[in-house]
């Protein structure tokens, strides 16, 4: 697998078509270097943080029976009366990367109640990133900084949110691979998950 960096990555608008060829313009789509799993691609808006994840904003949509989108994230109420039989409201990126709610949906408990839960996971995740970044040649600085970087995040936005935050895994339900993080933001609508930067790769399709 190739280590994913910043410098591979050129924010794509959707549709975009490539000038030279005149055809549809290719995308990046990135995985968990750890699971495999597909986890996003570059048709969304990556936001980097401190060089450490990215934030993505996401949307609600409809989909079954005429899979119409609902756009503009509806409050939870709008959203409720805008659906038909045989139609249920997803979050985009959840639905396209087909990722997996750690916990029970119907009850909306999460498979983390803890941050010592969490941190478990978190840590040994970690390890495993820090092998891959070592194998594809990342010198100690390099490394030094990713864990601080994670270590910083995860203090001044994970830790004070905890009770905010649900846990997705990739298609293969590994848990031992990357915990996507969903929340949302100020306005109380609009979902955005945070997803490590050093824990992805570009995948080959």
């Amino acid at each position: 697998m190739i280590i994913f960096k910043v410098s591979d990555l050129t924010t794509i608008p959707r549709n975009a078509i490539n000038p030279k060829s005149g055809q549809a313009a290719s995308f990046l789509t990135l995985g968990d270097i750890v699971s495999g799993d597909e986890i996003i691609s570059d048709t969304w808006d990556l936001k980097e943080i401190d060089d450490t994840v990215y934030e993505i904003d996401c949307k609600k949509v409809t989909k079954g029976v005429d899979n119409v989108d609902i756009g503009a994230n509806p409050s939870a109420e709008e959203a409720e009366e805008a659906l038909e039989e045989g139609q249920s409201t997803v979050i985009d990126v959840v639905d396209a990367f087909r990722l997996n709610f750690l916990g029970d949906e119907a009850s909306g408990s999460r498979l983390f109640t803890t941050k010592k839960e969490y941190m478990g996971q978190l840590k040994t995740y970690m390890k495993k990133v820090v092998e891959k970044m070592k194998e594809s040649g990342a010198d100690e600085s390099a490394i030094k900084k990713f864990q601080t970087g994670a270590q910083a995040y995860y203090t001044k936005q994970i830790a004070p949110n905890f009770k905010d935050y649900d846990f997705y895994v990739g298609e293969s339900m590994d848990t031992d691979g990357m915990v996507v993080l969903l929340n949302y933001r100020e306005d109380g609508i609009t979902p955005f998950i945070t997803i490590w930067k050093h824990g992805l790769t570009q995948m080959k399709v």
